[in-house]
């Protein structure tokens, strides 16, 4: 297969895999707005989209662990894996819900400096 034919279809599959994730993202705030969804398979689900984004992104050099990007995408799988398993996690699930939406989407969209800045690299 041609270089230029496997970044079309790593393009296509990143593309599928993130509208499958702000699907995932609208279920489970559509479960913790009362919507009959299932609270923990809805955050399962938008953690194991979020887990496949940031394996995808590591695989392809486009992010390092320890970019400040890496580093939030790792704190928002630790934050998004108490959302959705913690059972006791119901009086702080909504307000915990739209941080993280927040800090994803501050995250996502910062300047490319910022979101590659890594402590101690000159």
């Amino acid at each position: 297969m041609s270089h230029q034919r496997s970044r079309g279809l790593e393009r296509a599959a990143s593309i599928a895999l993130r509208t499958l994730h702000l699907a995932c993202v609208v279920a489970l705030g559509a479960a913790l707005l009362g919507a009959p969804v299932p609270r923990t398979g809805a955050g399962l689900a938008v953690l194991g989209s979020g887990a496949l984004l940031f394996a995808m992104e590591l695989a392809a050099r486009r992010m390092h662990v320890l970019d400040l990007a890496g580093l939030a995408v790792l704190a928002k799988l630790v934050a998004m894996s108490l959302l959705a398993l913690w059972p006791g996690a119901d009086a702080a699930a909504a307000p915990a819900f739209w941080a993280l939406l927040a800090v994803s989407s501050i995250s996502s969209h910062a300047p490319k400096g910022l979101r590659h800045w890594r402590a101690g690299r000159g």
